[in-house]
């Protein structure tokens, strides 16, 4: 009779950083394109209907997203949020330099995240070829 096998095995389980990361901006994010909305009718003089339209529907666009982040396809739609929230600038000029701020948050989430996946998938590619004597 063998005991439990002490040596790491790595899961389907473990959390992908980049998906975390990109979640979080997007999480952020959607409270600050939220909060344009009174922003866009009270300050940028737009129809109530339309600053909720576009405020409030980018908000929830971003945590729908969050939510599909297992998807390729939802990290591209990502970089499509990003440059809607600059484009917000036009209405509501502050939102250039917080969307330039978010493209960037989301473009580093992005590229560390897989960064970090690759390296991770190295050092189990290591350790498996380490613990396989002479196959």
């Amino acid at each position: 009779m063998s005991g439990p096998d002490p040596q790491p095995v790595p899961t389907n389980t473990e959390r992908s950083p980049r998906r975390g990361m990109a979640a979080a901006v997007l999480s952020l994010e959607a409270i600050t394109l939220g909060l344009t909305t009174p922003v866009m009718i009270t300050i940028a003089d737009v129809d109530s209907g339309t600053a909720m339209a576009v405020g409030l529907g980018l908000a929830l666009v971003c945590l729908l997203l969050a939510g599909a982040l297992r998807a390729e396809w939802a990290y591209l739609a990502g970089y499509v949020v990003q440059a809607a929230a600059i484009g917000l600038g036009f209405v509501v000029p502050v939102m250039f330099a917080l969307g330039a701020v978010f493209a960037a948050l989301w473009t580093a989430a992005d590229l560390l995240g897989r960064k970090i996946e690759r390296e991770r998938a190295a050092a189990w590619a290591a350790y498996r070829a380490e613990q396989a004597p002479g196959e």
